[in-house]
């Protein structure tokens, strides 16, 4: 059970509450948790390599609050709590407090199906590889693939990474986190509207970022951190005061999105063709179209019948083809189909020498990586 309590400093008060991690605590650390998936890079989240700490605003339901929450883990290699600490707030209702372990418990996967999966998963690498090489291969990746606290925001996210270099996707998931703080604070939309209120896609070189982290980067990541941070201070002390979150609020919920105008959500937040995807979307879910609690309830068995049943559901959403499905039905807990595009070509002929066009890269993508069934996506 989760324990609180409040702290005080530098005048502003905060909520510590400790969430036992139970049976995901054997070899779970927050930072391959974190760090195992672009999606975490994505605003408003804020991944800080210094003191290992992530922090971004939670809404919280009934009634609705939004608060900045730290996560971070007590520096010891036994530890088995982690540390959410609710910024501005000295207490939480027992429904917030719920709202907010399980969008946490979500994000993480820490549920008992989840680590079922993850468990299986190392045994299925053990014995491919044997247990030394094993540990090596999962030494950068645990087995957990990072995700929004809800399955809304998954989805648009997911909307967001289609036809389009990271930078670019980078930028959109900013700009709407930016819209939320301007809906919020009540800006009006000629100002919001002006030139330097949108977003541009960086001009020149933009790299294509590998959704999942690569280890070199994580490797190298790791190497800054041993560099800059001072041995007699530990990463509690570094992760005390959260990220300034200027100008940007949470990221926007249905009820935002599905009254805004079409023409002015694409220009504000540099969407293009996806913002009538995202409103559609958003609307179906206020109008009760697109159920998003039935959507998780009934992902809990992750057989191929239901993947595929839910799979043809949300390929009813206007915008949902293969590559979005694919992204979100993974971010729901399905491992067994790789997302297939462009960046799945290069990567095949970079690791693995093969060389594979549009048309063939789903099945070479499968026969490669089809000895990790059902978690092909974790081993990708």
């Amino acid at each position: 059970m989760a324990k609180e309590q409040e702290e005080n400093g530098n005048g502003s008060s905060k909520l510590l509450i400790e969430l036992p991690l139970g049976e995901a605590a054997e070899g779970f650390e927050l930072e391959k948790a974190i760090c195992s998936h672009g999606l975490f890079m994505l605003a408003p989240n804020h991944w800080d390599p210094i003191s290992r700490s992530f922090s971004r605003p939670f809404r919280l339901t009934s009634p609705p609050l939004t608060v900045t929450v730290g996560i971070s883990q007590p520096p010891t290699s036994s530890s088995s709590t982690l540390y959410l600490r609710v910024y501005g707030a000295s207490s939480l209702s027992p429904l917030h407090r719920h709202s907010l372990l399980n969008q946490v418990s979500r994000m993480l996967r820490l549920s008992e199906s989840e680590e079922n999966k993850v468990r299986e998963f190392r045994s299925i690498v053990e014995a491919l590889h044997g247990e030394e090489e094993a540990t090596e291969c999962l030494r950068s990746f645990s087995g957990r693939v990072f995700r929004s606290p809800t399955l809304f925001e998954d989805m648009v996210k997911c909307i967001l990474l289609c036809n389009c270099q990271f930078s670019r996707t980078l930028s959109m998931a900013k700009a709407l986190c930016e819209l939320q703080f301007e809906i919020q604070h009540q800006i009006s939309s000629s100002k919001a509207a002006e030139d330097d209120f949108i977003p541009k896609t960086p001009a020149g070189k933009e790299s294509k970022r590998k959704l999942r982290v690569s280890k070199v980067s994580i490797r190298l990541e790791s190497k800054l951190t041993e560099s800059k941070v001072d041995n007699s201070v530990s990463d509690l002390q570094l992760s005390q005061e959260p990220h300034d979150f200027v100008g940007m609020g949470s990221f926007p919920s249905p009820e935002e999105l599905a009254k805004l105008d079409e023409s002015f959500l694409a220009k504000r937040c540099n969407l293009g063709y996806r913002a009538s995807r995202i409103l559609k979307l958003a609307q179906g879910v206020v109008q009760g179209n697109i159920q998003l609690t039935q959507l998780e309830e009934d992902c809990k068995e992750t057989s191929l019948s239901s993947y595929d049943k839910l799979s043809q559901r949300l390929r009813q959403i206007d915008g949902f083809g293969p590559f979005t499905c694919a992204n979100v039905l993974m971010c729901m807990g399905f491992y067994h189909v790789i997302p297939a595009d462009s960046e799945t070509i290069r990567h095949l002929k970079q690791v693995h020498s093969k060389s594979c066009t549009v048309q063939t890269v789903g099945r070479d993508v499968e026969l490669i990586y089809a000895k990790y069934a059902p978690f092909q996506f974790l081993a990708y």
